[in-house]
């Protein structure tokens, strides 16, 4: 199976479809369908795209009905995920010692999706058994699903149990001042400095700094506008709520500097551009030989720019 990217026609924005040996998987594609037109991210979209995939691929594997499925093969797909891609077939023995392919959070996340592909389903007619009268989604009290004559026995005890794994809780890495002035020493571009420094001031997602325009910077005020809207290069911001963030008048005199000595007369709404299409990638090679000395940092430069 093949998760592929997809545009709808009369739509700009991009959606994701899962592709099997015979075309379309119909039952994810109603389903990534639905999430497109209720306006979920298309990040969103893609990410439920492959953990669906990977599902339908564990059933075909074992042949199994996905309307069919009971609690235990929900277990099934736990196991299989933590194995390599090369043993999931069983013909390998995995030793103890391997590393789990996926970690507690991958997986997690997959089961959510999971979780919401069936309740979707639910609604939407299909008859699963007794699979989501069995499954408690991890992190939730209840679903929005309710089983036929629901009205009638609910307040009759039901026995449920959630798939889930027990995630370690990771605080992120916070870089220290002298850390993040070495990052910004290291720019060439004016550019890469004022995107390093825009995110480490505002705490934007860099999404939302890649889809930053010049009417969202008030430079008079010191302002910084967070604006939900479907932007030509692909970058979103992921709150639907707008909100502005107070700058200090360092960002604003590096934002006049970069528009002055690199931005030039390029006809562009976008703020991080140099052409006509509004596409943009930072230079974090350049930048991480240059901050070789520090890994932490070089690591940290590498993950933000993706």
């Amino acid at each position: 199976m093949l998760v592929q990217r997809v545009q709808p026609p009369a739509a700009r924005r991009e959606s994701w479809t899962v592709l099997g040996d015979d075309g379309l998987v119909q039952p994810i594609e109603r389903y990534l369908a639905y999430l497109t037109d209720i306006e979920r991210s298309p990040n969103t979209v893609k990410a439920y795209a492959h953990d669906l995939k990977d599902w339908f691929v564990f059933l075909t594997r074992r042949g199994l009905d996905w309307r069919e499925v009971r609690l235990e093969d929900v277990a099934g797909l736990v196991a299989w995920l933590r194995r390599p891609p090369a043993a999931r077939d069983g013909s390998v023995a995995v030793l103890p010692s391997v590393e789990h392919y996926c970690g507690e959070s991958s997986v997690n996340r997959k089961l959510s999706a999971l979780s919401a592909f069936y309740q979707h389903a639910a609604r939407s007619g299909v008859d699963l058994g007794e699979l989501l009268v069995t499954w408690q989604p991890a992190g939730r009290r209840g679903t929005a699903w309710k089983p036929f004559l629901h009205h009638i026995t609910k307040g009759e005890p039901k026995p449920r149990s959630t798939v889930a794994l027990k995630a370690p809780r990771k605080l992120p890495r916070v870089l220290t001042h002298a850390e993040m002035q070495a990052i910004l020493d290291a720019c060439d571009r004016l550019r890469d400095r004022f995107l390093f420094a825009l995110l480490y001031e505002t705490g934007m997602r860099i999404g939302e700094a890649l889809g930053l325009r010049h009417e969202d910077l008030a430079a008079a005020e010191r302002v910084v506008s967070v604006v939900l809207r479907d932007n030509d290069n692909g970058a979103r911001s992921k709150s639907r709520e707008p909100r502005s963030i107070p700058v200090s008048a360092e960002l604003v005199r590096l934002y006049a500097d970069y528009l002055h000595g690199e931005y030039g007369d390029l006809d562009c709404d976008y703020v991080l551009s140099r052409s006509p299409d509004n596409t943009y990638c930072p230079e974090p090679g350049v930048i991480q030989r240059k901050v070789a000395r520090s890994p932490v940092i070089s690591a940290t430069v590498l993950q933000g720019t993706r």
